[in-house]
C-alpha cells in the first residue's frame, strides 16, 4: 500500500486525470460484462464490449454494435450511467461521491477537480463543480419530462416512453450520440418538436458548464453589477457563429441533392438539426451517406472544432478556433495580440491554442494514416475521415463502418476517442511528467518564416 500511495503521490496532476479516466473505462467495460447486462442468445466480442465502454466514457457514441438489439434494459441503464460519468467529468462525479460521503477533499484531490473541469483556479472549484452536477441532472430530468410526455402520445405505453424519453435526453445533453431506435432521431425527421427539444439539450450540454453557470447567476441576479466573463462571451459567439455557418453550408450544399425532394422546413430542420449535432452530439435524422463527399467533408472539419471547453464535447474546441481565427487577422493586420469584448487574450492561451491546433492536426493525421493502413482498401478515404475525426471530436457520426473496422482501427479509434475526452494538452502533459523550469537560456538569433 506504500508503494502505490508513493507512486500516486508522484504523479502530476494530468497523469492522474489519465489514470482516472482509465480506472474509468475499466469499470465500465467490467459492468458490461455483468449478467443480464446482454440479451439472451447474443454474443459480442471483448473488445466491442471494451470500445462501447470507451465510447460511453469518452460520450463519443461511435458503437460497433446495436444498443438496442444488444442490451437489455439493465445493460441500457448502466450505458446512462456511463454516458453522465463521462459527460459530467470522472472528477465531478467523484466530487459528488466525496461530498456524499462526508471525505475530505484535500489540495490534491482539487488540483485534479480544476484540472479536469479545466479551471483556471483552485479557489471555490468544489463548489463549481456541484454546481454544475444539479445543473447537468435538472437539464437531463426536464429533458426526460418533456420528451417522456410527447413519446407517450405516439407509443402508448407509459413504461416505453418513459423509457425512450430518458435515454434520449441523458443520451442528448451529454452529447453521447448513442441511441435505442437503431436509427438514430430519422424516425423523428418530420417531428419538429422533438427535434428542438433534442437540439437545445445538444447546445446545453456542448456549449460550456461555465457558460450556463453564469446564465444561471445573472437569471437570478444575486451578484450586484454581474459581468459575463470573456470565456463565456467568446464560447457563446463562437458556438452560435458555428451553427448557423453549419446550418446555411449544410442547406446550400444538400439544397440541389438530398434536399431536393423535400419542403424547405424541413430541409431548414435537417441542416440545422445536423449542424447542432454534427460537432459533438452524433445523432442524426438523416442518413450522412446520402449527403455529397463536399458536405461529408465539411462536416469533418465541423467535428474538429468540436464543442466548448469545459463541456462534455471533444475536438480542439471553440475557444481555440476563435483564437487561431482572430490572431491570423490581427497578425495580417501588424498586430500580434488579440483583443475581443473590450479584453486583451493573454499571451499563454495564444501559445496553448496554436499547441493543442499543431498537436491535433499531427495525432488526426496518423490517426487517418493509421486506419488507411489498417483497413487496406477496405473503406474509401473519406469514410476513414469522417470516422477519425468523429472519434477525436467525440462527435459519434459515422458513415456505416465502425462495425466493420479491423481489430488496429478500432484500437486506433478508441485511442483518439480517449484523447478527444481528456483534452490533448492534458494528454501531452501527461506523458512529458512534471515540468521543469529553465535553468540558463542561449542568446536569441531571429529566422526566416514562411
Amino acid at each position: 500500500m506504500s508503494i502505490i500511495k508513493y507512486f500516486f503521490q508522484k504523479m502530476t496532476p494530468q497523469q492522474g486525470i489519465v489514470l482516472y479516466y482509465l480506472g474509468a473505462i475499466i469499470v465500465a467495460f467490467l459492468l458490461l460484462n455483468l449478467p443480464y447486462v446482454v440479451k439472451p442468445g447474443v454474443k459480442i466480442a471483448p473488445v466491442d464490449t471494451l470500445f462501447v465502454a470507451v465510447s460511453g466514457v469518452s460520450v463519443t457514441g461511435l458503437t460497433p454494435v446495436t444498443i438496442e438489439d444488444t442490451f437489455t434494459i439493465f445493460g441500457q441503464a448502466i450505458i446512462l450511467i456511463i454516458l453522465n460519468i463521462g459527460g459530467i467529468g470522472v472528477m465531478a462525479i467523484g466530487t459528488l461521491l466525496w461530498v456524499i460521503l462526508g471525505k475530505h477533499i484535500g489540495l490534491r484531490e482539487r488540483q485534479l477537480i480544476m484540472l479536469d473541469s479545466n479551471s483556471n483556479a483552485m479557489n471555490g472549484v468544489v463548489k463549481l463543480i456541484l454546481d454544475i452536477v444539479r445543473t447537468i441532472l435538472m437539464i437531463e430530468v426536464i429533458g426526460a419530462i418533456l420528451l417522456s410526455f410527447y413519446f407517450y402520445k405516439d407509443i402508448g405505453s407509459v413504461k416505453e416512453a418513459i423509457h425512450h424519453g430518458i435515454f434520449a435526453s441523458i443520451s442528448a445533453t451529454t452529447n453521447g450520440g448513442l441511441d435505442i431506435t437503431g436509427e438514430s432521431l430519422a424516425p423523428y425527421a418530420n417531428d419538429y418538436f422533438v427535434q428542438t427539444i433534442i437540439m437545445l439539450l445538444i447546445m446545453l450540454g456542448a456549449i460550456g458548464f461555465p457558460v450556463l453557470i453564469e446564465v444561471k447567476t445573472y437569471m437570478k441576479n444575486t451578484i450586484p453589477n454581474f459581468r459575463f466573463s470573456l470565456f463565456t462571451k467568446i464560447a457563446s459567439a463562437t458556438y452560435l457563429f458555428l451553427f448557423l455557418l453549419g446550418t446555411i453550408v449544410i442547406y446550400l450544399f444538400e439544397f440541389s441533392n438530398s434536399f431536393k425532394d423535400v419542403s424547405w422546413h424541413k430541409a431548414l430542420f435537417y441542416a440545422m438539426f445536423q449542424s447542432s449535432s454534427t460537432r459533438s452530439a452524433g445523432l442524426s435524422t438523416i442518413d450522412l451517406s446520402h449527403f455529397t463527399e463536399a458536405t461529408n467533408f465539411f462536416l469533418g472539419g465541423l467535428m474538429f472544432i468540436g464543442s466548448s471547453p469545459s463541456s462534455v464535447g471533444g475536438g480542439i474546441r471553440t475557444t481555440t478556433f476563435t483564437i487561431l481565427v482572430l490572431y491570423l487577422v490581427n497578425f495580417s493586420n501588424g498586430r500580434t495580440t488579440i483583443k475581443a469584448f473590450n479584453r486583451e487574450i493573454h499571451p499563454i492561451d495564444i501559445q496553448r491554442s496554436f499547441a493543442v491546433i499543431s498537436l491535433a492536426l499531427a495525432i488526426t493525421f496518423v490517426g487517418v494514416l493509421s486506419v488507411v493502413r489498417f483497413e487496406d482498401g477496405k473503406h474509401d478515404l473519406l469514410s476513414i475521415f469522417f470516422e477519425t475525426m468523429s472519434a477525436f471530436g467525440t462527435c459519434g457520426l459515422s458513415m456505416g463502418i465502425t462495425d466493420g473496422l479491423q481489430l488496429g482501427s478500432k484500437i486506433v479509434i478508441m485511442m483518439l476517442m480517449f484523447i478527444g475526452r481528456v483534452g490533448l494538452l492534458c494528454f501531452v502533459v501527461m506523458l512529458g511528467g512534471k515540468s521543469t523550469p529553465d535553468k540558463f537560456h542561449y542568446p536569441k538569433e531571429r529566422i526566416q518564416i514562411g
